[in-house]
């Protein structure tokens, strides 16, 4: 991150729960968060995916925007199966032509979030942070807004602090964001984007591999955003 970057003062009951990946996206909503007055809480999810180090990457991003605390969740995904992410048999497409493409991780959102609701609610915060996208994505299904709203009533539903009458917001600052877009909001509010792992097959040192969806759409906004791109291939 830039060292000329300003935040707001934390000193406040103004509490929010921000997932985060180690991506380019929730790294740029983390900074949303802050740049809008909240004490941030980071939560990350050691899923069973196989671009493991962006965990090492969302430790740095909590460290340098200056999360008040960060938590990284264990569970196995890869039980399940059915994705390229948590499946080592199976390969992560290149150029996928099918509508959902096999890097889909069945229900991750729902159940991230579930689990951010759940720390929510322990800590009084009224809000979360995710970095969804609906525009420069690969067509996950848990990305759009009508699920973020269907969850919303969930947690309005499903919670003790809901049915008492204190509902649940979910924001989504980047939903309808270009990634040139999102990348320009991080670059105003001083990201170091170098600090990002966005590769669904990234190497033990973070390097990507520049061939899949996410590597792609990456490259395609730096260059449209006319910002070099700091990040490390392999």
């Amino acid at each position: 991150m830039g060292q000329g970057i300003e935040m707001p003062d934390q000193e406040n009951n103004k509490r929010a729960v921000v997932l985060l990946s180690g991506g380019l996206d929730s790294c740029t909503a983390l900074a949303i968060a802050r740049s809008q007055g909240y004490e941030c809480y980071a939560v990350s999810f050691d899923y069973g995916q196989r671009h493991h180090t962006e965990l090492a990457a969302a430790e740095r991003i909590a460290r340098t925007l200056g999360a008040r605390e960060h938590i990284t969740l264990k569970l196995d995904l890869g039980q399940i199966g059915g994705s390229a992410l948590t499946d080592q048999a199976i390969d992560v497409p290149i150029n996928p032509e099918d509508e959902i493409p096999i890097t889909y991780v069945p229900a991750r959102n729902t159940v991230f979030l579930s689990l951010a609701l759940g720390w929510a609610e322990v800590l009084n915060a009224d809000d979360l942070f995710i970095g969804v996208n609906a525009v420069d994505y690969s067509g996950y299904p848990d990305c759009r807004p009508e699920f973020i709203r269907a969850f919303e009533e969930v947690a309005r539903l499903a919670t003790r602090a809901g049915v008492e009458g204190h509902p649940f917001r979910i924001h989504t600052p980047l939903i309808n964001l270009t990634k040139a877009d999102i990348i320009k909001k991080g670059i105003e509010l001083g990201i170091d984007y170098s600090i990002t792992v966005s590769c669904y097959q990234a190497d033990e040192e973070g390097r990507a591999c520049g061939k899949c969806d996410s590597c792609r759409f990456r490259a395609e906004g730096f260059r449209k955003a006319n910002v070099p791109d700091p990040t490390r291939y392999q």
